[in-house]
């Protein structure tokens, strides 16, 4: 996350939209209530917008960031307040774990529009290294994302990430409170991984594969969608309307569907 300067200019090819609103600055430092000695990592710091008042309270921070321009003032900004571990790369390359080091993770970031996803599901296959995240998307991902069954937007993202994660919508975030400013509203959401014994999914490649197809063709009733998967009577068997569509039915039944599949394939 960054603010406005003079000195760089945001990079397209980086989706870079540069947070500078104070306001907004404090709000997620806020919902983040980092303490002293916890192991954070930002994604995509900028120009130390965030990263000072996150420096400010822990004396340490990793930083994940692609852009080497940016580094010479990202480091300015911080100076004489502690650590600053620079990690210069993707973040798709990094292994969140080793980040990690044994502590729980705590990650935060302002992560670019274009390559959301990605960034989400990278860190969610680190999940049991991860205690928490903090993350600037475009609102309308947090809302799909947050999204319950029955919602319009409800679908495979909403799925995918509440098997694994209790998601909250926190606060929306207008474009002008960016440099430049995006055409989009934009949302800060949080993630905190269930622990393992809760998540209940027998085979996460099964589980993947029946939600995805499921929402392969949102008008079609599940057993149109899943016919090449289940049956009626193994959709009825844990408790799922074969007529209703995918956007109506609970993650739960999702994972009990997918666990009943594998057993019958065991």
């Amino acid at each position: 996350m960054s603010e406005r300067t003079g000195q760089h200019r945001a990079k397209k090819q980086f989706g870079q939209h540069f947070l500078h609103e104070r306001r907004y600055i404090d709000l997620i430092v806020h919902a983040v209530n980092p303490k002293p000695g916890e192991r954070v990592a930002e994604i995509g710091p900028g120009l130390g917008a965030i990263s000072r008042p996150l420096m400010e309270k822990l004396g340490r921070l990793t930083v994940i960031e692609l852009d080497r321009d940016v580094i010479v003032p990202l480091t300015a900004k911080v100076a004489g307040l502690g650590e600053l571990d620079v990690v210069l790369a993707d973040v798709l390359t990094v292994d969140l774990s080793r980040i990690a080091a044994g502590q729980p993770l705590r990650l935060v970031g302002n992560l670019p529009y274009n390559i959301s996803s990605p960034i989400l599901f990278h860190a969610l296959a680190h999940r049991h290294a991860v205690q928490d995240m903090h993350f600037m998307l475009q609102k309308e991902v947090v809302d799909r994302m947050a999204a319950g069954p029955g919602s319009k937007v409800f679908g495979r993202l909403s799925v995918m990430l509440q098997a694994y994660c209790e998601v909250s919508s926190l606060f929306d975030v207008p474009p002008g409170a960016f440099s430049p400013p995006p055409k989009v509203d934009s949302a800060v959401v949080r993630l905190v991984p269930r622990p393992e014994t809760s998540i209940g999914i027998q085979d996460h490649t099964l589980f993947a594969q029946v939600v995805k197809a499921a929402f392969a063709q949102r008008r079609k009733t599940i057993r149109n969608t899943l016919r090449e998967l289940a049956d009626s009577a193994q959709l009825e068997a844990v408790g799922i309307d074969p007529g209703a569509r995918a956007e109506a039915i609970a993650v739960s039944a999702y994972v009990q569907l997918s666990n009943l599949l594998g057993d019958a394939s065991a």
